[in-house]
């Protein structure tokens, strides 16, 4: 599972600063002229319409600078939308969600716990030597190691073996039916190993070589300014229609500005707000994808809502459609689960039918929602006596939901107070016990990696660390274990709904929406997908001209 928080950078580099400096554009509305969406109107697309026509270099922002493009030793979005288009993975996430081979020629499995890689003959580096299974091998045991950032994808791996001259055997301790999709995110990046090893502790900083073999190279870095791309005259695969990437950073109103100016690009806004902030601008287009991204509220260790009653007469009268109007100009959808459609890799139907039999999460509660959650309340075996307290950044859109949850409690007979604290101090609330002893309920933005609901739900096992509420459930408990044991998609999805059922019944968590990708875009160009596949994917490749 990973998080976003709200972080702020100094502004754009280089030559947008100027752009930036003189002006004061705001985050989280609509343009002058423009309506905010309507929440019932939102339509996911995994694409935009296919390029026409090559271009020589587009300008592309991020919202912070990547610590590094090694992503073994410092994840992060930023760097992740650079590397996807300069690194291949064994297997790939496609603009749909799903997962399919990629530097893997074939995949079989001769029992449950084995996994057989035939591995492709016919890839080059950017060096122009050949990719092996020596470098397949030599990659997949440098994520594996303890301390990197893919470690915890291998805790299920026994042994990884060149078993041919290109082919890779893993075998498991249990049947895995995630592994094959966390080798399309970043546990499966193949690496030139000479490269790597020659790099040393400074591989992934400014002024190294990428050790890649993807449709880009790294052709520069400079550090506090710019990233630059160029097409890799060595690669082995299709040419990408964009000669170069120019990619920069800026945040919040530098980003807004940056666009509607026109001098830059394109975004993947990592905040929806973006977005949002410019709908309406001439000479832009926007489009909105898949993704596991979602808006929740997260119960802690305090206690003000241990009592599973409480969490569901919460989620009965919060005002999801009020909150994605006011606080998100409508681009974000009222949801009842903690993961998104993006999560949807498989079974697709299945999953969206089980998702609107979820009845304890409304998008617009009515007298019988509220009728029902004082019911709850008054039931309650433990119902707080001291002010629930809400934890939340001061940011527009996280606000919002806060204020949203305290006017609920309200409703419902509650005392409830928000306590707002600095974006890096809201980070720790994540990972940190003893940061968040003071709050009852964080706001909460979660996504995960991987294009399956199980990826998710093994965060409410009993001995889970993200189980910060203490649910226990032993019959939840073993219908996770099994789906994650389970290698058949339909089979998999049966268990995941009824994992996804059992965690609503429990209020694990207080869903609030799901969160769609945002590609913002010069509305000359077309071509990459607008799914969160973009972050595992090599968008720039097919990012192109609208007319050829």
């Amino acid at each position: 599972m990973k998080f976003k928080t709200v972080t702020t950078a100094v502004g754009v580099a280089g030559a947008m600063a100027l752009v930036t400096a003189c002006s004061g554009a705001t985050t989280g509305t609509a343009a002058s002229g423009a309506k905010a969406a309507d929440v019932a109107d939102l339509r996911l697309a995994p694409t935009t319409p296919k390029a026409a026509g090559t271009v020589s270099s587009v300008n592309w922002l991020l919202e912070d600078e990547p610590d590094s493009l090694d992503l073994d030793t410092q994840g992060g979005s930023a760097g992740r939308t650079v590397l996807t288009n300069v690194c291949e993975r064994l297997y790939q996430l496609q603009p749909d969600m799903s997962v399919r081979p990629f530097l893997v020629r074939q995949a079989t499995r001769p029992d449950a716990t084995h996994l057989v890689l035939a591995l492709r003959d016919d890839v080059t580096f950017h060096d122009g030597s050949r990719m092996t299974a020596e470098d397949v091998l030599f990659s997949l045991k440098r994520h594996a190691a303890p301390e990197m950032e893919q470690s915890d994808e291998f805790g299920n791996v026994s042994a990884m073996r060149r078993t041919g001259e290109h082919e890779i055997t893993i075998t498991f301790k249990e049947p895995d039916a995630l592994f094959t999709k966390a080798l399309a995110g970043d546990a499966g990046f193949v690496y030139n190993q000479e490269q790597v090893e020659k790099a040393g502790k400074e591989f992934g900083t400014p002024g190294q070589g990428d050790a890649c073999s993807g449709p880009y190279e790294l052709t520069g870095w400079k550090s506090g300014d710019s990233i630059t791309l160029a097409q890799a005259d060595s690669y082995w695969g299709e040419r990408p229609l964009t000669g170069k990437v120019v990619f920069r950073w800026a945040a919040d109103s530098a980003m807004v500005n940056a666009l509607a100016t026109g001098a830059a690009d394109g975004t993947y806004a990592d905040s929806i707000g973006t977005a949002a902030a410019l709908r309406g601008k001439n000479g832009l287009d926007e489009h909105f994808g898949p993704s596991t991204s979602t808006l929740a509220l997260i119960p802690t260790e305090r206690g003000g809502l241990a009592d599973p009653d409480i969490r569901k007469a919460l989620s009965l009268v919060l005002d999801r459609s009020g909150i994605a109007r006011s606080g998100y100009g409508g681009l974000i959808e009222p949801w009842a689960t903690p993961v998104g459609s993006g999560a949807w890799g498989y079974a697709k139907d299945a999953f969206a039918a089980a998702q609107k039999q979820l009845t304890n999460a409304p998008a617009s509660p009515d007298a019988d929602d509220l009728a029902k959650a004082k019911e709850l309340v008054r039931n309650a075996e433990d119902a707080p006596d001291e002010p629930i307290v809400i934890g939340t950044d001061s940011s527009q859109g996280l606000m919002v939901i806060a204020n949203a949850a305290r006017a609920a409690l309200t409703q419902i007979g509650l005392k409830a107070q928000i306590k707002t604290v600095p974006a890096a101090q809201y980070g720790e609330f994540y990972g940190d016990k003893e940061a968040r002893a003071g709050i009852d309920l964080l706001v909460a933005d979660w996504y995960i990696s991987k294009s399956d609901p199980l990826g998710f739900y093994d965060n409410g096992l009993s001995d889970s660390s993200n189980n910060w509420v203490g649910f226990s459930s032993p019959e939840y408990d073993a219908a996770v274990e099994e789906g994650l044991r389970t290698l058949d998609d339909a089979k998999r999805a049966e268990i995941a709904i009824d994992v996804q059922r059992r965690w609503a019944d429990a209020a694990v968590w207080i869903p609030v929406a799901q969160v769609p990708t945002a590609l913002v875009i010069d509305d000359k160009l077309t071509g990459p997908p607008a799914s969160m596949a973009y972050l595992y994917y090599p968008w720039a490749a097919e990012l192109g001209a609208k007319k050829g």
